[in-house]
């Protein structure tokens, strides 16, 4: 009885050393990431922060572009955005350097600390549970890229622009620290990566029945509003930008629950 207990303590720790070690690995490989990134920052800034507060940005010029196609004149092209970008506390420089090196490098090591997270789980599952999910670190690997994507060429982009040359009077100048500004470009973009993980998520609690296809279907005029929530937190406070991120969001809401349908199958 005795023996028995101990072997089950032992198998608890073996999976905690287990678990420890892959995190260790997923630590490492962030860390490293961060550190290239951190010694590349000043071509990253100039050309990937930067670059969105000038209207010769791909965004803005794709946006002109569909406005002059529509016939609608220059009504979708991006103005002149009027801001300064300034450092005002002492500190402040390299503490944004280190936050968008760290979220870079979660960003740019995601697929592999999944997959060291999924082999973790992986062997609690049954041998049918292993084969519907084989390529889950593809797929999700895949949705997350899209939505940094998605995040960097159309949510900060908008924000940028609106919030760049929204003024309360012509008088006050819009002087953002870079901490703002940079802070904001990152945490959208991460933010939308992991939105894009919304198919994912829905199947894995289809897989271990929390949730249903035809529980997600009732709930559908929930979701919807929840999602038009989710997108005026995350947009400029305009309609057609609330638009361009209720879209996508929403497609993947539906994505999932055909998910869920194919796993119930």
């Amino acid at each position: 009885m005795s023996e028995s207990k101990e072997e089950k303590e032992m198998s608890f720790l073996g999976h905690l050393e287990e678990l420890r070690w892959r995190l260790v690995r997923s630590s490492s490989v962030i860390i490293t990431a961060a550190i290239v990134i951190f010694y590349f920052t000043d071509p990253i800034v100039k050309n990937i922060y930067l670059a969105m507060s000038k209207t010769d940005f791909l965004t803005y010029k794709f946006f002109c572009w569909l406005s002059n196609s529509f016939g609608l004149s220059d009504v979708l092209c991006a103005n002149d955005i009027p801001i300064q970008i300034q450092s005002i506390e002492m500190t402040k420089q390299f503490s944004t350097n280190m936050y968008f090196a760290l979220i870079g490098g979660l960003i740019v090591s995601f697929p592999f600390t999944f997959y060291q997270l999924w082999s973790f789980i992986k062997p609690g599952l049954k041998t049918k549970e292993v084969k519907f999910t084989k390529r889950i670190v593809l797929h999700s690997s895949i949705l997350f890229f899209i939505g940094i994507l998605f995040g960097y060429y159309m949510i900060s982009p908008l924000c940028v622009q609106f919030f760049g040359g929204y003024k309360l009077t012509d008088e006050i100048q819009n002087n953002f620290t870079i901490s703002s500004y940079m802070s904001m470009i990152t945490t959208s973009t991460f933010l939308s990566g992991l939105f894009f993980e919304l198919p994912v998520i829905l199947y894995l609690l289809s897989k271990v029945g929390i949730i249903s296809s035809s529980l997600l279907k009732k709930y559908r005029r929930h979701a919807i509003v929840v999602i038009l929530i989710l997108s005026a937190l995350i947009t400029p406070p305009d309609v057609i930008s609330q638009i361009l991120v209720t879209i996508p969001i929403y497609l993947l809401f539906e994505l999932g629950i055909l998910v869920t349908h194919k796993t119930e199958k």
